[in-house]
């Protein structure tokens, strides 16, 4: 038996290799579709590996030594400095903060154009202890911002050297001090990328920054101590003594496992993404694989009744063609790892200037063999129907076929086969990801909604089917041809179909998010929010803005920054946390007290202390964190504030209203403990758009360390950021698209043979060659406009989920965006179809007929 298994396989690649000397046609659709799946996963794997090997190279760098220590509010203590020092080779502090930039020559009002919001941050001769900071003109770093000529430098970045128009020997006003401008910022060594800043940097020297008058007490300041340590440290036992030598400091602690933790994590979710896209495109480019084995072997009908004709067994067939298959298949997969692998090669300098770190450019075969095993299993889960269809099939009716084609089911073996290529494939994509639970949702997700689109398709059949019929001839033919026998409705409605829903949630969920965070801007949103206001400053501050024209409701509220440490008790380390409210432990958040409830808050769970309250400090938390968390009132929260855990009780849930842009906090504190503390006030004010210039040139001018947000300019750069993401993702989508339409060229090549013997047959009839043309187009017409409409259908149904289920935010239909998604699928799906018509009429009836 195994010998002549041997033989039998010999003699199937053998046949194999002599039929594919005939050339690749019928294939190119196969070779796409493989081609541009597998060149995504791979190229997303091989990019995701060379960013987190250059993370990992370039860690120290990135986080600026061994470990980074920061606190928030208040600096180090001498003592906690001098344990730095002793247990570190080097220590480097730095201080981070906003606030406005002027420049000088235009206080009067209306000048707003010459001042602007900041990230500040002041460095010691010591920074960096690791990586260089790169600038324009090149300049050591000591120079470019040490004291010259009676005056501080400063290094800006270059998108406020352009607001500002600011050349180097240009003064900057920022707080009290008026620094000489030295040249642009173009890298900082520990600088991660960041989604969104309210400002350009600026780097100035620390011995500057007292001056400035910006650092207050309560002043939103950030402290950085960044350690290089001995080299046979152990960062963990480090890290353990350290909080042994200072259990309450309340400052967070970062080593070189952990590096850049907001890359890493957008890196892992973006990598996840793309891979699924990818998996995506090569799902639907699979119906596209079946469609042009299927093609192809209706081509190949009489070879293969010739092969059985003579004796040949089935298994012969199969393994003939399969080898065929996977050596086609081999061919698309190598071209697709070599585009693949080049990736990084060309947006790895790309992606390095915008990340702020080298990406590590090289060949990443495990990247590779994944990407391979993806496109072997689609391979072998699309391609066995249609060849164990071929071998099963009876000569004398693969001779019919091309007039009566027969619907046939595998055998048992062959659909075993198919399933587990299927379970193969689910269970790659699963275990290749990082979030296993998002990869399963995402497989399940995507056997529903092929089986959905199939069922759809089966749908469109049936209507066809049961319509009346048409009085005119060709409308009547072209309704006929989308039910017929190998018509291409199942496989355009189901590949075209996915790609357009993709296409249409996602126009309609950037067109809802940009329209609540533009269009839908309350009418009574604040102008200005104004931070750091200090405690004898807030009445001057309130007396000047109710003094000045169009300014009203100014609102000021004490603000301060602390961390939850425990939940009941609990370490935050130790706790499941969902993902919707992990933000709200990462790090430090915004928290004020107060004695009333907020007004744009209302109480739904608990009640609100007595205004008098003086006991057990309290805290009211937003119903969305106590749902999730589960967090009842009688419950506690541990929060460390100025490197103080205070204990406080829950008291209520509230029910916030930020869509209004009103001063709220997901923690609102009773009067106590935290009221005591070292504090400053947050402010809002409202003036009409012709007086904001003037508003924030005088607050700046009499109040230098207070710093103005324009909300306008926020939602602004909101939108922008929306509006890059949304492109992002659409860009990515269009692979699924992609696909797709390859997809829809095989569905049309595969149903070309039969199109020519009908479009003969109607000439033979009498039909003019406009009356074909006609039918033909009023067939692709109509599938397109069903495709479109069931992927209008889907895709704004699963928008609607997203963003009232997922964003719990409001969703409008957007008829726009469904009708350019019908308008597209119409378009593609007519070229394509009048392609196909044109070179069926072009074949001559009397070869085709004497032949028949």
């Amino acid at each position: 038996m195994g010998t002549a298994m041997t033989d039998t396989l010999k003699l199937a690649i053998r046949l194999a290799r002599r039929e594919l000397r005939g050339g690749l046609r019928g294939f190119w659709i196969f070779l796409g579709c493989l081609v541009l799946g597998i060149t995504a996963i791979a190229g997303v794997g091989s990019l995701s590996s060379a960013m987190l090997t250059g993370i990992s190279d370039d860690g120290r760098a990135l986080l600026g030594g061994d470990i980074d220590i920061r606190r928030i509010h208040t600096p180090a203590t001498d003592e906690q400095r001098a344990w730095f020092r002793d247990n570190a080779e080097r220590v480097s502090r730095t201080v981070e903060l906003r606030g406005m930039a002027r420049r000088p020559g235009g206080n009067g009002a209306g000048d707003g154009a010459r001042q602007t919001l900041v990230e500040l941050k002041a460095v010691d001769r010591a920074y960096p202890l690791f990586g260089t900071t790169v600038t324009k003109p090149e300049q050591p770093l000591a120079q470019g911002l040490a004291r010259r000529d009676g005056a501080w430098g400063a290094l800006v970045d270059s998108t406020l050297a352009r607001r500002l128009d600011l050349a180097p020997g240009d003064r900057l006003n920022i707080g009290d001090v008026t620094y000489r401008v030295r040249g642009e910022l173009l890298r900082e060594p520990d600088r991660a990328a960041q989604a969104f800043t309210l400002g350009p940097r600026v780097l100035v020297a620390r011995g500057s920054l007292e001056a400035t008058g910006l650092v207050q007490p309560g002043s939103l300041v950030y402290y950085h101590y960044r350690l290089d340590l001995p080299g046979d440290t152990d960062t963990g036992a480090f890290r353990k003594r350290l909080e042994a030598a200072f259990p309450d400091a309340g400052w967070r602690v970062n080593d070189l496992s952990n590096a850049a933790p907001g890359i890493t994590r957008f890196v892992e979710r973006v990598t996840l993404f793309m891979t699924l896209v990818g998996l995506t495109a090569l799902l639907v480019g699979g119906v596209g694989i079946a469609n042009a084995v299927r093609a192809y072997l209706d081509g190949k009908i009489p070879t293969i009744a010739t092969f059985k004709c003579v004796g040949a067994p089935a298994r012969l067939v199969f393994l003939t063609y399969l080898a065929q298959v996977m050596a086609l298949a081999a061919l698309g997969i190598a071209a697709g790892l070599v585009l693949g692998a080049a990736l990084p090669l060309v947006a790895g300098p790309i992606l390095a200037g915008y990340l702020n770190f080298d990406i590590a450019v090289g060949v990443y075969p495990g990247a590779l063999a994944v990407a391979a095993l993806f496109g072997v299993l689609t391979t072998l889960a699309f391609a066995l129907w249609p060849l164990a269809r071929a071998q099963g099939i009876p000569a004398a009716a693969l001779f019919r076929d091309v007039v009566a084609h027969r619907a046939s089911r595998p055998p048992a073996w062959a659909l075993g086969a198919i399933a587990a290529s299927g379970g193969a494939l689910a269970g790659l994509a699963v275990v290749n990801a990082d979030q296993r639970l998002f990869a399963l949702g995402f497989v399940g997700g995507a056997v529903g909604a092929l089986l959905a689109f199939r069922l759809a398709a089966a749908g469109v059949v049936e209507v066809a089917k049961r319509v009346p019929r048409a009085r005119r001839p060709a409308l009547r033919l072209a309704v006929a041809n989308l039910h017929r026998p190998g018509a291409p409705t199942g496989s355009v409605v189901m590949s075209l179909g996915l790609g357009l829903t993709v296409l249409v949630a996602i126009a309609l969920i950037e067109g809802n998010l940009s329209r609540q965070v533009t269009e839908q801007m309350p009418e009574d949103a604040p102008s200005y929010f104004f931070i750091d206001i200090q405690k004898d400053q807030r009445d001057p501050f309130v007396q000047m803005l109710g003094g000045m024209d169009g300014v009203r409701d100014v609102s000021t509220v004490p603000m301060l920054r602390g961390r939850i440490t425990r939940v009941n008790g609990t370490p935050v380390g130790e706790l499941d946390i969902p993902e919707d409210v992990q933000w709200i432990f990462d790090g430090d958040r915004g928290i004020t007290w107060a004695r009333d409830v907020p007004s744009n808050s209302r109480v739904v769970n608990g009640q609100w202390w007595d205004p008098q309250h003086d006991g057990q400090q309290l805290v009211s938390i937003d119903r969305q964190l106590g749902a999730a968390m589960g967090l009842e009132p009688g419950e506690s929260l541990t929060i460390n504030l100025l490197g103080r855990n205070i204990r406080a009780e829950i008291a209520n849930w509230r029910e916030v209203n930020w869509e209004g842009l009103g001063i709220n906090f997901v923690m609102v504190f009773s009067p106590g403990v935290v009221s005591e503390a070292p504090q400053s006030y947050l402010a809002t004010a409202k003036t009409p758009p012709e007086r904001e210039a003037d508003l924030e040139s005088r607050v700046a001018e009499r109040f230098p360390n207070i710093s103005a947000i324009r909300v306008r300019d926020v939602l602004d750069r909101v939108s922008g950021l929306l509006a890059n993401i949304a492109m992002a993702v659409r860009a990515t989508a269009s692979i699924t698209l992609l696909a797709g339409t390859l997809v829809l060229a095989g569905a049309v090549a595969a149903g070309h043979r039969r199109r020519i013997y009908d479009a003969v047959v109607l000439k033979v009839l009498g039909a003019t060659r406009r009356n074909v043309t006609n039918a033909f187009l009023l067939e692709y017409g109509l599938l397109g406009l069903v495709t479109a409409l069931v992927a209008a259908v889907v895709g704004s149904a699963a928008a609607w989920v997203v963003m009232t289920k997922v964003m719990d935010g409001e969703f409008v239909l957007l008829p726009g965006a469904v009708a350019l998604t019908a308008v597209l699928a119409t378009a593609v799906t007519l070229a394509f179809g009048y392609v196909g018509t044109d070179r069926a009429l072009r074949q001559k009836a009397a070869p085709l007929l004497r032949n028949e």
